[in-house]
């Protein structure tokens, strides 16, 4: 019960008097004619807006014997004035929310003129919102309330349903669901907190329950509490304990008692590391720093007895404010916008000018080498707790102790300096108090100014921290992070540093290593945060934009030092963990350019990439981790609903935001395309890099505009198409706006051999007749799919090569029947699905023959050119991603008294898969860096090995994986069985395990 129905009761009254209407009338007319009524009808959606006021009016003036204004009441019906949410229940659905249940809305509503359902309420406080005229039922119909249960997950014991109208909670109670009755919404909410356990009003803003791994003993808590207040604490009353949602390692709470309202901030439980979470610290600097005149809570006492509450703790004020946790500052004006940012700017530059002897904190850190002495201290931390290997952090352990700043200056140091650490005036751009000084130091400033940059390198869907990457922040008045540096620089007056990207590097490796902790913590319950758990993931996220920065730095060195001689080996193995020496002794971590690296140097790491094409890598990493990773689950429920020969819209809304951020037609070669006309200009070796990252998920390669048999078919265009055909069919490829299938497999014949094909291409009249028997026509079923890309026979007398022909064939030609859609594994792959078709008869003009007659089997080859390895790279991506799932699993799952993980035969399988994983890697790069130095057909032989070895490899790494999963491994919930269909598939798809095998002993012993 969200709306006022005495509110509506009242308008309505004063709307008859206002209208002459009889008081009355228009409640009466609602409910006439019961569930066929004009109304009940409307409701159901029906009838239209402009029906129901036709049939209504006609109902009212027949009851009054008078015309009555029904379009004046409607307007009422649908006006602000009526249409305004209770704001305590407003308030109760964010408690509900932050809490962790779900919410959902039942309404009965209507259609409005404009075709939009009505319903005046935020559709983002619930998780699900069930309205009556979509679903062509209403309250009290059972069905309704069966149907919200069924998509909130919950059986009707869990629930609880507020309402109004008797016969509505009546119709849920029979199905099992607890009900209250709404008679006003106080008494109401007062029965609900009940029911529930907690309070639903008076929230303390960033505030829940306390979790249960976080519990503190509330009545010694109390009785310390009265003795440390004394007679301030003499009006009794109930100690209120809430805990603060903000922040993941030292546990914060709220604590009310009588009429004080205190923050408690203690040790999380457990065994922790030595110096860390040291609340005795955060006590003493917040102490210093207040009488020094920096903005911090007042700090009341130091706890060091852990008999009180199970850890030491201290006191502050609570001090109320605002706290901002979302960097693009949300509902705020470009000017306020700036002003935020230039108080958090001068807060930080009056930190940093504290005097450090005159507030009494000489000794609160060493002097000097504060960055190398972090370097260490996180190392170890992160050493303590790491849980599995991070590439990433092992390249910055070594890295970052050879490239410390050589000068640094010495000032206090908070350590985690950040917008949302901060507490703001409510009414302007003035900072209250700086809050989290777990971290605080004597140390390098610049760090802290780091710190503080760090949102502007994270999207604004991060997890953790809203950032700013993908925003346009200039337009929303927030200064860049180079704008941000130079006013810190301006205030301070110091000369900006050249070695920035080193302190954004140390910056999101400490904060890796944090999160590192919070997840080790997780895993033994002892995080204070509920989203502690996807800290792992972020870990390694957090990391590799670590490592991102670092690479930056070493260009900026490598561009001061003289140009280096390369090697002139065949294989220069560049990515290894130790970076080549330098003139000077040092290492440096530039690699050779684009324009400077030779074809004859073999990479085998993205880091060895050069510079546009590594930042390339990163970006597409990080948009598939961002963007892709999240809705995949969505995607496998849609490719099973009955919309599944739909386009799915994620993707589409995907493919402009990856067209848009250049991450578009990846995968045309530039030996095909070396003018760049049409693609990115990619080597295969360095493509075969992007593509094992597309390959990590199913969907990636189509929101990039790589995904087959589209890319063979650009290709087979790019290469051998007509100026009149690439206008007509590439360039809608190359845009996404059309799909496109190849028709060539046929039931009749073995296939594998394209000398078999049976279907026929004969010239009639000035134009071909096309007839044939054809399946496994992949994306034909795409309702985008527009061209059928044909291969049959124009001449069977020719000689055995030259009797095929390729036809592009439009799939809106008479004369094209698909007669089914074939599954693999029961797996329908929609919407493009496979296809057994018929062509019969279907005529297509003379100018849509490709090269000429009897080019096809020499197109055919061509056409799986560089596409011949695509997805041999994919196949390294799935088997990534199946090994990073199963490790996941391993670790959270425990059978027969210990973790998965540390049974010896998941172990074996772990180490099976990465060696396995690791070797058809390197055969991928291999036969890809020889497709460009010495051509496809010098590296027959290479390809040929690796379609023999990159799917049966996939096979085995996710058949273990599978097996560790248990059941869960076969369902709908992960890709692995979609994977390990695919992967099964590909060992026919891509050409027959014997033909490969056959080509490579063929070759090997010609040799």
């Amino acid at each position: 019960m969200l709306l006022s129905a005495q509110m509506y009761s009242w308008r309505l009254l004063e709307w008859e008097a206002r209208n002459h209407v009889p008081s009355g009338t228009i409640i009466k007319a609602l409910v006439a004619g019961g569930e066929k009524g004009p109304w009940m009808r409307f409701m159901r959606g029906e009838m239209t807006a402009e029906g129901f006021l036709q049939a209504f009016g006609t109902q009212c003036s027949e009851m009054i014997k008078s015309p009555v204004p029904v379009g004046s009441f409607f307007s009422l019906l649908t006006s602000g004035q009526v249409a305004k949410q209770f704001s305590v229940m407003t308030e109760a659905i964010n408690r509900i929310r932050a809490e962790g249940l779900k919410t959902a809305v039942l309404s009965n509503n209507f259609y409005l003129p404009s075709g939009e359902s009505f319903l005046p309420l935020d559709r983002k406080q619930f998780d699900v919102v069930v309205e009556s005229c979509l679903e062509g039922i209403c309250k009290p119909d059972p069905r309704i309330y069966k149907m919200c249960l069924q998509r909130l997950q919950v059986e009707p014991a869990e629930s609880v349903f507020l309402d109004d109208l008797a016969h509505n909670l009546k119709a849920a109670a029979q199905l099992g669901i607890h009900t209250i009755k709404v008679n006003d919404a106080e008494s109401a909410l007062k029965e609900l907190e009940i029911f529930l356990g907690f309070s639903l009003r008076k929230i303390i803003p960033n505030t829940c329950s306390v979790r249960k791994t976080m519990e503190i003993p509330r009545d010694s808590l109390e009785k310390y509490l009265k003795n440390f207040l004394g007679s301030q604490a003499a009006v009794s009353g109930p100690l209120e304990v809430l805990q603060f949602s903000h922040g993941q390692s030292n546990p914060t709470y709220s604590i009310r008692l009588a009429n004080h309202h205190l923050v408690l901030r203690k040790k999380p439980p457990g065994k922790l590391l030595p110096s860390a979470h040291a609340v005795e610290r955060e006590f003493r600097i917040m102490k210093a720093l207040r009488d020094a005149g920096v903005p911090v809570p007042k700090v009341l006492d130091l706890c060091e007895d852990s008999s009180v509450i199970g850890t030491p703790f201290y006191l502050m004020e609570y001090c109320p404010g605002q706290v901002y946790k979302e960097a693009s500052l949300p509902g705020l004006e470009p000017s306020q916008r700036k002003a935020v940012y230039t108080a958090m700017n001068q807060v930080l530059c009056q930190l940093h000018s504290v005097d450090v002897k005159a507030a009494g904190l000489e000794d609160y850190g060493k002097h000097g080498d504060y960055v190398q002495r972090q370097v260490q201290t996180w190392t170890k931390q992160y050493r303590a707790t790491e849980t599995s290997t991070i590439p990433a952090m092992e390249r910055l352990i070594e890295w970052l102790p050879q490239h410390l700043p050589k000068a640094q200056k010495a000032t206090v140091v908070h350590g985690d300096f950040r917008l949302d650490n901060l507490i703001f005036h409510p009414e302007k751009a003035e900072v209250l108090a700086i809050l989290d000084w777990e971290l605080s130091t004597l140390g390098d400033p610049l760090c802290d100014v780091a710190s503080n940059c760090m949102a502007h390198y994270l999207p604004s869907d991060f997890p953790l921290i809203k950032g700013l990457s993908d925003l346009d922040i200039t337009q929303l008045g927030i200064p860049t992070a180079e704008e941000y540096f130079k006013m810190y620089c301006h205030q301070m007056e110091i000369p900006a540093a050249e070695n920035w990207n080193f302190y954004m590097a140390f910056s999101f490796f400490r904060v890796a290593a944090i999160l590192q902790g919070v997840y080790k913590r997780s895993l033994r319950g002892q995080s204070s945060s509920a989203a502690a758990e996807q800290s792992g993931k972020l870990a390694e996220s957090m990391s590799n934009l670590a490592w991102d920065f670092a690479v930056k730095e070493g260009f900026r060195i490598f561009k001061g030092l003289p140009t280096p001689r390369l090697s002139t080996r065949a294989y220069g193995v560049w990515a290894s963990r130790r970076p080549p020496l330098l003139p000077d002794g040092t290492r440096s971590l530039a690699t050779a350019s684009k324009a400077a690296a030779p074809k004859g140097v073999l990479i085998i790491s993205p880091e060895a990439l050069s510079e546009p094409v590594r930042d390339l890598h990163h970006r597409l990493e990080r948009f598939i981790e961002t963007h892709v990773y999240p809705i995949e689950q969505d995607l496998r429920n849609h490719q099973m609903s009955e919309a599944r020969w739909t386009p799915a819209p994620q993707i589409e809304k995907l493919k402009e935001k990856a067209k848009s951020e250049g991450l578009w037609n990846l995968f045309l070669p530039v030996e095909t395309d070396p003018e760049r006309k049409y693609g990115a200009g990619l080597t295969n070796l360095e493509y075969a890099h992007l593509c094992e990252l597309m390959g990590k998920s199913l969907y990636a390669p189509e929101i990039f505009n790589c995904s087959a048999p589209d890319t063979g078919n650009m290709e087979l265009l790019v290469r051998y198409g007509t100026e009149q055909q690439k206008a007509r069919w590439l360039l809608p490829l190359l845009d996404g706006r059309i799909r496109s299938c190849f028709a060539m497999t046929e039931p009749q014949v073995a296939s594998s051999d394209a000398t078999n094909i049976e279907s026929s291409i004969r010239e009639e009249r000035g134009g071909y007749v096309v007839n044939g028997h054809k399946w496994w026509i992949s994306g034909i079923l795409d309702p985008r799919c527009q061209l059928c890309v044909f291969m049959g026979k124009t001449d069977p007398r020719a000689p055995r090569h030259q009797q095929q022909s390729v036809l592009l064939v439009p799939m809106d030609t008479p004369g094209i029947k698909v007669i089914r859609p074939l599954s693999v594994y029961g797996l329908e792959d929609p919407p493009g699905g496979h296809g057994e078709v018929l062509f019969e008869n279907v005529r297509v003009p003379k100018d849509h023959l490709v090269l000429g007659p009897g080019r096809g089997f020499e197109i055919a080859q061509g056409r799986l050119g560089p596409g011949r390895i695509h997805h041999c790279m994919r196949l390294i991506g799935y088997s990534e991603r199946t090994l990073a799932l199963m490790k996941e699993r391993v670790k959270s799952r425990v059978a027969f008294g210990k973790p998965l993980v540390e049974q010896g035969t998941i172990l074996a399988d772990i180490a099976k898969s990465r060696a396995d994983i690791d070797q058809a890697r390197l055969l991928v790069l291999k036969a890809a860096h020889l497709m460009d130095v010495a051509g496809n057909k010098a590296a027959a032989l290479d390809i040929a090995m690796i379609k023999m070895v990159a799917p049966t490899m996939a096979l085995r790494v996710i058949d273990r994986a599978i097996q560790a999963f248990g059941a869960a491994g076969l369902n709908n919930d992960s890709p692995l069985a979609q994977f390990f269909s695919w992967a099964r598939a590909l060992r026919l798809a891509d050409g027959p395990d014997e033909v490969h095998r056959s080509t490579v002993a063929k070759m090997e012993l010609k040799r």
